[in-house]
């Protein structure tokens, strides 16, 4: 219900403004500032930097402001008998507490924190440009801010912070053994990093493709762009969690003893010497 509520506000908003803000660029040039980023700058500070930076700020302030919030004001009042929100907090934070200890039984307490804070960042930073802040260039243009992981840059530093943690678990539990074993999967931190950037990348792609063709551009990038960004925040988060939490506990599992083999005499197989045998007699 409310995900129909909000396509209905935004398509009632697109049908009212459509045409009322001028395209300054080609479609053409729209996707390679999307994939580049170098054309459309934002002024931070006296810095030309790119709008998924500065997303990424917001974003980050966004959740740590829920976060103080929630701690304050709604935890302390919690109930034996769960509320909705309370239910929703719950739920979520206890699937990534179960993702830890279920790929990762002998050590997940760092671990489920880590991916519990990487999967709300992915998860909020891709629904993020739903709300379609506006922002102006350093050229004087007025664009969305993009979800922060759409920036190769942001994409890749999240997958090499995800590899940095594998590692620390590694060294945590095997030492020496345990760098090994991650360094065997040297290239984990591209993978993991190309896969998001190019999940979302393609999203963003797609819905921008359809808002600028003029035909479309009234309710079809509603829905499309409400069901593309959804979709993509849910698989994206439980994929990088995942794999997190798999190759973790993978390096961080501590080696199984050997079993010793005992050698047992001929003598050691029967049930007694011969001399006991002449006693028994």
């Amino acid at each position: 219900m409310l995900l129909i509520i909000i396509e209905l506000v935004l398509a009632v908003g697109i049908a009212f403004t459509n045409g009322a803000v001028e395209k300054h660029e080609s479609i053409k040039e729209m996707m390679r500032d999307a994939v580049l980023h170098e054309e459309n700058k934002i002024n931070l500070f006296g810095l030309a930097v790119n709008p998924s930076l500065v997303a990424g700020f917001v974003v980050t302030a966004i959740i740590l402001l829920f976060a103080l919030i929630v701690r304050i004001f709604v935890i302390p009042r919690f109930k034996n008998v769960p509320g909705k929100f309370q239910l929703v907090l719950e739920t979520w934070v206890g699937f990534f507490e179960n993702l830890a200890k279920t790929n990762s039984p002998h050590s997940n307490g760092f671990l489920g924190a880590y991916i519990f804070a990487t999967g709300t960042y992915v998860f909020t930073g891709t629904l993020f440009e739903l709300f379609g802040v506006q922002v102006l260039t350093t050229e004087g243009h007025s664009i969305s801010l993009p979800a922060p992981l759409a920036d190769i840059n942001g994409a890749i530093m999240m997958g090499c912070l995800s590899y940095l943690v594998i590692l620390s678990g590694g060294i945590k539990n095997n030492k020496l053994r345990g760098v090994g074993l991650t360094l065997k999967e040297f290239s984990l931190p591209l993978s993991m990093s190309f896969r998001l950037f190019g999940a979302l990348l393609s999203g963003m792609l797609v819905t921008e493709l359809i808002y600028f063709t003029l035909g479309l551009s009234i309710l079809l990038p509603v829905v499309v762009g409400v069901m593309f960004t959804l979709l993509h925040a849910l698989i994206q988060a439980y994929v990088l969690t995942l794999l997190t939490a798999i190759f973790y506990g993978e390096v961080s599992e501590p080696p199984k003893p050997k079993e010793k083999k005992e050698k047992k005499s001929n003598k050691e197989k029967t049930d007694g010497t011969p001399a006991e045998a002449m006693q028994e007699a």
